[in-house]
């Protein structure tokens, strides 16, 4: 049990309730110690009744729309698990009552409402946070740690690829089927976020091309190939695909940043969230030319109290109790959705 759970819990109105809502509820947010859900909030009578005979949440703490759900729980913030078009209406409603909100990315349609809501949270002194929860495994941060330590020397170029195979049509997919750049912004915002965090640094320009090939399920292109380059004049290649023949990538993808002493090899986010991350140095030959070929060594990855969503959760309620400010704050996170949308 953390530290964290011998504190009065941290209440919360859940917003968006569909399969990703429930699922954040029934995995991440209900068995945490530091939550309370006195609200569940939803459009739909369906998702809100399915929650009901899934969990046994009480029909009294339903509600259809989040400003009844805040006047009548008044809880201490907003956890917004909705679609995209439901993020603003519902952070916006948690801003004006100031509540503090935890928001699913892509958390803004436009990097001009970004800004926006940005400004409403500031003025109104409450933390908007973004669920990057990719940031919350190990592989990443030890990634970001050798980099900013330049311990195997100056960062030259990364290569990042991700693939999936769903070339075979499933009749569960059928929305995803059906989103606007289902690749670039509802996975690879990932990827994006994590180029971000580990050079911290942002992108300056981007080159990418996308396809959708006639066999495709998807309505728009599920694959792509980017050059991004980072203010600090690094280059990043990315490809990634939703319809890979190839060999699955773990979710944070397959990664390889190459130093003036090393190629840092790394993956992370596997299907089992985290147990599998991996990370590889392959130091370059010595000078003196001893060592003919690089002895490639996998590195022993420390263990985190809480990864993925559950991380984010935690780094939520951390900064409400403490005033701390999370590192994934929608200002913060800003250059992401960013890069995304160019």
């Amino acid at each position: 049990m953390s530290a964290q759970s011998t504190q009065k819990p941290i209440t919360v109105v859940q917003v968006g309730l569909g399969g990703f809502g429930r699922n954040w509820y029934q995995t991440k947010i209900a068995p945490s110690p530091d939550v309370e859900v006195v609200g569940f909030v939803d459009l739909s009578a369906d998702s809100l009744g399915l929650l009901r005979e899934q969990t046994g949440v009480l029909e009294s703490r339903c509600y259809s729309d989040v400003e009844t759900a805040i006047k009548e729980q008044s809880p201490d913030a907003l956890i917004v698990t909705a679609s995209l078009p439901g993020h603003l209406p519902a952070a916006y409603a948690g801003i004006h009552a100031r509540k503090h909100v935890l928001m699913e990315k892509p958390f803004a349609p436009s990097v001009a409402e970004a800004r926006e809501i940005t400004g409403a949270a500031r003025s109104a002194g409450t933390i908007l946070m973004i669920s990057q929860n990719y940031r919350y495994f190990p592989a990443p941060l030890r990634a970001r740690e050798i980099v900013l330590s330049r311990e195997f020397g100056e960062l030259a170029v990364i290569h990042v690829d991700f693939r999936r195979d769903h070339t075979t049509y499933s009749a569960q997919r059928e929305r995803h089927y059906n989103l606007v750049h289902p690749l670039l912004a509802d996975m690879s915002i990932h990827h994006f976020d994590l180029m971000r965090m580990i050079t911290g640094e942002n992108a300056k320009r981007v080159r990418a091309t996308t396809w959708n090939p006639p066999w495709s399920h998807y309505k728009d292109p599920p694959a792509a190939q980017l050059l991004v380059e980072m203010d600090g004049g690094l280059l990043i290649t990315y490809r990634g695909s939703w319809i890979s023949p190839g060999p699955i990538t773990p979710w944070a993808g397959e990664w390889r940043m190459e130093f003036e002493k090393a190629e840092v090899s790394w993956q992370s986010r596997a299907d089992d969230s985290g147990s599998d991350d991996e990370l590889r140095v392959r130091p370059v030959p010595s000078a003196d030319g001893s060592k003919a070929e690089p002895i490639e060594y996998s590195e022993r990855l420390p263990g985190l109290d809480a990864t993925d969503r559950a991380g984010s959760l935690a780094e939520f309620v951390r900064c409400i109790r403490t005033g701390a400010e999370p590192q994934t704050t929608a200002a913060a996170n800003i250059g992401s959705i960013g890069l995304t949308y160019a």
